[in-house]
């Protein structure tokens, strides 16, 4: 029975949406297959291949897509601990982490600061927001990154930067020199100040022209940036992809940003860019919140996409929004395998503080597959679930195994709700345990068995 905690579904379009609801079609579909024919195999991809070409994935890339996943399922091998049905799952879901670009991408360190960060791309796409994000982002992460913007020709530009620049608490270099000047000053004052980390926000154009790329490339010769980071519009998408291909070939990228990603896209061009232009997706950005950004993991992405969901980042999520003893004890409750209704309470709590439940809802487990009933959040249901946990005795919370019918029927009127309730409370926490069982034993997502979950 579906439990009224899990029915979170999004107000908003967000990123591969699209493709998750037409995926978990394919994946409910997939799961009750008990043999393997060449006839179930060709459904299920004329499916994937609809899927993809409706989310505006690149043509080129949908074609070779199907053709990989159709190679690796020919003659393929039933184990006893799976189905073919989890099989085939298992194989459109090693493709898409393939497609995705398989590892994820480390910014580079200098070995002697400052580190430069070159962000480029077109006028509107986010860098400048985005910038901002990444020097928040790199805060958190014991660096002390410093901002300069070199795009001298939209006034606002500095002025929006030092907003956001105070609003994070970091600072934004300023002069009145030209492009390259300004860039090496900035370096010079980071390396001065102690900055170990520079993000330069380059000027962008309505479209690809001459004297951009000839300023970019100047700019690069000069400064050496250890990275460059592209800046795409995930709105755009076939366009972002194909702006992205020549940023690369005129002055080579090391790594690719999407941005606007909660926005109505399809997501397309998170399936297509990495092909395309054979540069790593490096984060995601959605919102204008500073603490919206996301590092990209495809393994981690391709979860999502097949409704999977994504627990190792929502750990990581709620480690971020704990302190320092709080999150040691939950990691000791994840590592050990003694995840009690405590730490579950625990982890309702840090959820509330981690922002709009819509952003969370995709990393849980399944979730994905109740966005098409289109029922609004309704963060009440956190409230009766503390409730619920609360009206429960230390030894309850601690080993909940011992909760009979009538020990529900009493939490329930200590609690003020049904017994039903109480019961789907109860089945969604032991998912968690089953869950963080899973995590202990393989560390990483990636083992069959993890695909054992619904599918």
């Amino acid at each position: 029975m579906e439990s009224k905690f899990t029915r979170y579904i999004l107000s908003e379009v967000s990123m591969l949406e699209h493709l998750q609801n037409s995926f978990g079609s394919i994946i409910k579909t997939l799961r009750g297959e008990g043999k393997i024919t060449d006839s179930n195999i060709q459904l299920a991809l004329r499916d994937v291949r609809r899927a993809l070409l409706e989310a505006d994935v690149n043509y080129k890339v949908v074609k070779s897509f199907i053709e990989n996943v159709q190679a690796k399922s020919v003659g393929v091998t039933v184990t006893k601990s799976l189905t073919p049905g989890q099989l085939i799952v298992k194989i459109i879901h090693d493709e898409l982490v393939l497609l995705l670009g398989e590892k994820h991408f480390q910014l580079k360190t200098a070995s002697i600061p400052p580190t430069v960060i070159m962000l480029t791309g077109l006028q509107g796409c986010g860098k400048t927001t985005f910038a901002a994000k990444l020097a928040n982002h790199l805060q958190k992460q014991n660096h002390s990154p410093m901002l300069v913007s070199v795009d001298v020709y939209r006034p606002a530009a500095l002025t929006q930067l030092e907003i956001l620049g105070k609003q994070i608490g970091v600072p934004v270099f300023s002069s009145n020199e030209k492009v390259v000047k300004k860039a090496a000053d900035a370096i010079a004052f980071a390396r001065q100040n102690h900055y170990d980390t520079l993000i330069i926000d380059t000027a962008g154009r309505l479209h690809i022209d001459d004297e951009l790329m000839n300023e970019l490339q100047e700019l690069k010769k000069a400064v050496k940036p250890h990275d460059i980071l592209f800046v795409a519009d995930g709105m755009t998408g076939q366009d972002a992809v194909n702006t992205a291909s020549t940023f690369n070939e005129k002055l080579g990228v090391d790594g690719i940003v999407l941005t606007k990603m909660d926005s109505d896209t399809r997501g397309g061009a998170a399936l297509s860019i990495v092909k395309v232009t054979g540069k790593p997706i490096v984060f995601i950005s959605a919102g204008e919140k500073m603490d919206s950004l996301e590092i990209f993991y495809p393994d981690r992405m391709a979860n999502r996409i097949l409704g999977m969901g994504d627990v190792v980042s929502l750990v990581e999520k709620v480690q971020a929004s704990v302190d320092a003893e709080t999150n040691a004890k939950l990691e000791e409750s994840f590592r050990k395998n003694r995840f009690t209704l405590e730490d579950y309470l625990l982890q309702i709590k840090q959820i509330r503080k981690m922002g709009p439940i819509e952003n969370l809802v995709e990393m849980i487990p399944g979730m994905t597959q109740l966005k098409s009933k289109n029922i609004a959040i309704d963060t009440k249901e956190f409230t009766r679930a503390e409730v619920i946990i609360q009206s429960m005795t230390r030894q309850e919370r601690s080993n909940p195994s011992i909760i009979n019918g009538s020990r529900r029927k009493r939490i329930a009127l200590g609690s003020g709700t049904k017994a039903s309730d109480v019961n789907q409370l109860l089945n969604q926490y032991w998912q968690i345990v089953k869950i963080s069982k899973q995590m202990g034993k393989m560390r990483m997502p990636k083992n069959l068995s993890a695909f054992r979950m619904g599918y």
